[in-house]
């Protein structure tokens, strides 16, 4: 199985982040996992992944706008696959929920099945998606290894 991570990045938060991600998700099994900032994307291993992962840092309570351009005028082949979404911020209160909701409502116009794990996994609850504060604390980035695990888990229960 193949997961995508494609995320923006501007001062390396996200890009760590979404390593905390894929160590999480290879921690699920036997899959083989890309990170792709989003001006350097696979798009025959996007089209060969059966979930793909999307993560953007918050500016002005939103995500950036080279994520919503990502959206706005990708290609790529999404319907069917797992989506998932994960956000950093500068600070408390910077917009990471809206910013994973955007991305949601995006992955729903892309035809994607959205999952998160929320509330019923138990604790550390994801509700959108993993979000981490610049870099992430400990207890931050190990949470986006846990959202990692479950969505790959969820993955592999839906396409393996």
């Amino acid at each position: 199985m193949k997961i995508s991570i494609i995320f923006h990045s501007e001062t390396g938060n996200t890009k760590h982040l979404a390593e905390c991600i894929a160590e999480g998700a290879r921690e699920a099994g036997d899959i083989e996992i890309k990170l792709m900032p989003i001006d350097e994307v696979d798009a025959s291993f996007v089209e060969a992944s059966s979930a793909v992962f999307f993560g953007a840092p918050t500016y002005s309570a939103c995500l950036s706008w080279q994520m919503k351009k990502f959206f706005d005028t990708t290609q790529l082949p999404l319907a069917g696959k797992l989506g998932g979404a994960f956000a950093t911020a500068g600070y408390i209160g910077g917009g990471s929920d809206l910013g994973e909701l955007v991305m949601i409502g995006a992955m729903l116009v892309q035809s994607m099945v959205v999952y998160s794990g929320g509330a019923f996994c138990g604790d550390p609850f994801t509700h959108f998606g993993a979000v981490a504060i610049q870099a992430g604390d400990e207890a931050q980035t190990a949470r986006a290894k846990i959202y990692g695990t479950r969505l790959a888990q969820k993955a592999m229960e839906l396409f393996s």
